[in-house]
């Protein structure tokens, strides 16, 4: 069998860009967010919620007095804030957080990095780039109905069954795939990211998202699913055709260079079986045994070391390609570990209950149609503070909730707020280590996402709106 180049490992996964050299370094940009959120601990007061198995009861907050002079700003050690005392963030916590971030991300920085090296091994066997050249042989590269269903498979699969980090296994396939017909990291990122975080906004009967909000207000699972396969149907569409808008802009043309002749060698079919197997048992560990980063990380070196046995590649040459893959991903891993550190700062400083109850209060007492677009409005702002859909659903759930009833918004409808907050921020946060490693897979910088996305989050944000009120006034 023939054997890419060695040269070749090195680009197992796409170079990290980040578009125009004027837009800051996105470990610059994060430095700056985390720098903001210090100085959040000094402007917002410290307050606590009283939980009960992980959930906060309403009516029990209580602000918690705080140490808050200038003094504390430069404090080499900040105490730990208590139940009696809070203590904001000193410039001492800029640097501490990233190392405790980067501890606290460790098994989905690892997990990341170890994709990274999983891929290196499998283009240095050449089965990838094979199965990608007959793939697209068989369809002639005709990307303007290989992008919808491809959307389609991928956003079904986020929004029924609530896949989102097993997709990053896919990026670096649909990347190869996008190179040979002349588009970009841009193109095969937003494939996925567009399809996966969809899924995620409509969540028909999404186990991680649906699964946990609706019982805590109180609402049967996966009820009122009607609705949101409608959204599923509706956004999905406005993502497949604002993504095949881009590559027409682009220009792309079929390319007629296709190798209609070029067939899979015995051990390209294994592997890639081998590959598509995996694909199912990461399925399979994640919705039945309960696999999270650590396990999935455990088991992307076991598919490494699966695909050298099978391609007959040296020890050497695996190791070497392991690591190769490994370094594309060092960036994304630092900015995960960086955006994990924003979110200890406002923990350990007890500022997270304050916002929540700051921003439920807002709300209260208004119009139905006002709350229940209030609430969307309050679940993107958590979402940038608590990027977890599990943490957000504990924290802001119970507290929406009885608003909403007493202003004559249904249970039901809060929880499509809170699908639809968690959504379209997750869309674009800087703190969410999901999108960043999505972005570190691709190898599409920060920036140039945010070119991209944005006009598409704009409009899906608009349409949300609309949906809500929709919502309240035919009482779903």
């Amino acid at each position: 069998m023939a054997h890419m180049p060695k040269s070749a490992a090195a680009t197992a996964l796409p170079p990290q860009r980040h578009g125009h050299a004027k837009i800051l370094h996105p470990v610059v940009m994060m430095l700056i967010i985390i720098v903001g959120a210090i100085l959040l601990t000094y402007t917002i007061s410290s307050g606590e919620f009283e939980r009960k198995n992980g959930l906060v009861i309403p009516g029990t907050y209580h602000t918690i007095n705080k140490d808050s002079g200038l003094d504390s700003l430069v404090r080499a050690a900040p105490p730990k804030s208590s139940a009696t005392r809070a203590y904001p963030a000193s410039v001492v916590t800029l640097f501490s957080s990233i190392p405790a971030g980067m501890v606290r991300a460790a098994p989905l920085i690892f997990m990341v990095m170890f994709i990274g090296g999983m891929f290196g091994v499998l283009r240095k066997t050449g089965a990838l780039d094979a199965g990608i050249d007959r793939l697209l042989a068989l369809t002639r590269g005709n990307v303007y109905w290989l992008t919808p269903l491809l959307m389609i498979a991928l956003c079904a699969g986020s929004s029924f069954l609530g896949l989102i980090s097993e997709y990053l296994v896919v990026i670096p396939m649909v990347v190869i795939l996008a190179q040979r017909i002349g588009l970009g990291p841009l193109f095969a990122t937003s494939l996925v990211t567009i399809a996966a975080k969809l899924g995620y906004l409509s969540s028909v009967t999404n186990p991680l998202a649906v699964g946990i909000a609706q019982p805590i207000v109180g609402v049967p699972v996966f009820s009122g699913l009607w609705l949101r396969l409608v959204i599923f149907v509706l956004y999905l569409g406005l993502g497949i055709a604002y993504l095949l808008r881009h590559v027409k802009k682009v220009g792309y043309k079929v390319p007629d260079d296709i190798d209609h002749a070029r067939r899979l060698s015995t051990r390209h079919i294994a592997i890639l079986t081998a590959l598509g197997v995996s694909v199912a048992g990461l399925v399979v560990g994640t919705r039945a045994w309960g696999w999270h980063s650590s396990e999935l990380a455990a088991y992307y070196i076991f598919l490494a070391l699966v695909i050298a046995v099978i391609s007959g590649l040296p020890s050497r040459e695996t190791a070497e390609a392991f690591i190769d893959g490994m370094k594309g991903m060092i960036l994304g891993g630092l900015l995960i570990g960086l955006a994990s550190s924003v979110e200890i700062i406002l923990r350990d400083s007890l500022v997270l209950d304050t916002v929540i109850y700051d921003l439920a209060s807002w709300v209260e007492g208004k119009s139905a149609v006002v709350v229940a677009q209030g609430m969307v409005l309050i679940e993107v702002v958590l979402d940038i503070l608590i990027p977890s859909t599990s943490g957000k659903a504990a924290i802001s759930m119970p507290l929406l909730g009885p608003i909403g009833t007493l202003s004559g918004v249904s249970a039901q409808t809060t929880v499509l707020a809170f699908l639809f907050g968690n959504g379209l921020t997750n869309m674009v946060t800087p703190t969410s280590g999901m999108l960043l490693a999505y972005l570190a897979t691709g190898g599409v910088g920060y920036g140039e996402w945010l070119r991209f996305i944005l006009p598409l989050v704009a409009v899906l944000f608009v349409l949300s709106m609309v949906i809500m009120a929709i919502a309240v006034g035919i009482g779903y």
